[in-house]
């Protein structure tokens, strides 16, 4: 197995269990909602501001670039979602389609990642290469996306905190 697979393989892996730690926080809202006697629907449709998209697009976007990097650097086509969800229910969902997806995709399939080139829809007529398609796009995109919806459940009340957003830990003794 080449490096390279491993390191692509390695940073899907880690998008998938940030979006994993992020159904985690999901579940910490609804039960804010719950204590509160509040609709869960208010935080799904929460903004941190008047011009920003809510918290369920952060989610899609999140999934949608999580999902596009594991298709497009193993060689495949992402399947298509609708990118409708408004329900807490639909969130959990999309999150773990996404998931479900992004972990069908085995290590050898990233062996050509680095030479795989992406289209982008929206920059015609131009392409980025596989290194520059996940260090620029995939890991920004889906750790921005992600703390949005981490700082708009926050901001919100939902009491989660820093390790809600790191999530689980490989520690080993000293």
């Amino acid at each position: 197995m080449s490096n390279s697979a491993v390191g692509y393989y390695d940073i899907v892996a880690q998008c998938i269990q940030s979006l994993k730690n992020l159904e985690v926080c999901i579940d910490e809202a609804e039960k804010h909602a719950a204590a509160k006697k509040f609709d869960v629907g208010i935080l799904m449709a929460g903004r941190l501001a008047p011009d920003m998209q809510p918290f369920t697009y952060q989610i899609t976007s999140a999934c949608n670039y999580l999902k596009a990097a594991a298709a497009w650097l193993s060689g495949q086509t992402p399947p298509m979602h609708e990118d409708n969800e408004k329900t807490i229910e639909e969130v959990r969902a999309r999150i773990r389609k996404t998931i479900a997806f992004a972990e069908s995709v085995t290590e050898p399939q990233y062996a050509n990642a680095a030479e795989q080139n992406v289209k982008l829809s929206w920059v015609p007529g131009k392409q980025i290469g596989g290194k520059d398609y996940v260090l620029q796009l995939t890991i920004p995109n889906v750790y921005f996306h992600i703390a949005m919806a981490y700082a708009i459940l926050r901001h919100n009340g939902v009491e989660i905190g820093k390790i809600d957003f790191l999530g689980p830990m490989n520690f080993v003794p000293a």
